[in-house]
């Protein structure tokens, strides 16, 4: 049923959006970030939300031998890729950027190669989210010198980003490994 200006509940009666500009900040803002910045940030995201998303559809996906083991290792790896995109977004927002993880934007700028839309042996799984996770950690190091030089903060967030997901890569990777 839609509601008309006739038939909305009397509570709702004149009630009007304000037309008031939005309420700045009373203090200074130190220090803004460059579109630089920004895009480097936004692609950081963009890769770790991607990864987040890959990784649950690998679990979801995922068949063969070690089924179980992998299937809890791609949880692992999706809650540090999507704790990680939260700090990252939430960075943004303190450098008065506006992070854009909406999923044409993700699909349109990861630098991920897309994963499959069918069941998945874990072989090619673990050799996927590998590469995805070294996709990302190769997209932290490409914009690093930049972040650092102009915000070392991001940067110093970056190297939580890469020491984590390398671990993870190198712990996945292992699976598919023979000695020598």
């Amino acid at each position: 049923m839609t509601l008309t200006h006739e038939t909305r509940p009397a509570d709702a009666a004149d009630t009007e959006v304000p037309t008031t500009a939005p309420r700045r900040a009373v203090a200074p803002v130190p220090f803004k970030a460059s579109a630089e910045l920004g895009a480097h940030l936004q692609s950081v995201l963009v890769d770790l939300t991607d990864l987040h998303l890959q990784g649950k559809q690998a679990h979801w996906n995922v068949v063969g031998r070690n089924f179980r083991d992998l299937h809890l290792q791609l949880d692992e790896i999706v809650d540090a890729a999507r704790a990680f995109s939260d700090d990252v977004a939430e960075r943004m927002r303190a450098l008065y950027l506006v992070p854009d993880a909406r999923p044409a934007s993700v699909a349109a700028q990861s630098s991920l190669p897309e994963f499959p839309h069918a069941e998945v042996d874990t072989a090619e799984v673990i050799d996927r989210i590998v590469a995805a996770l070294y996709g990302v950690t190769g997209t932290v190091r490409r914009v690093h010198d930049a972040v650092d030089e102009e915000d070392p903060t991001s940067a110093d967030l970056l190297h939580g980003v890469l020491e984590r997901l390398e671990q993870l890569a190198w712990m996945v990777d292992a699976e598919n490994r023979t000695a020598g």
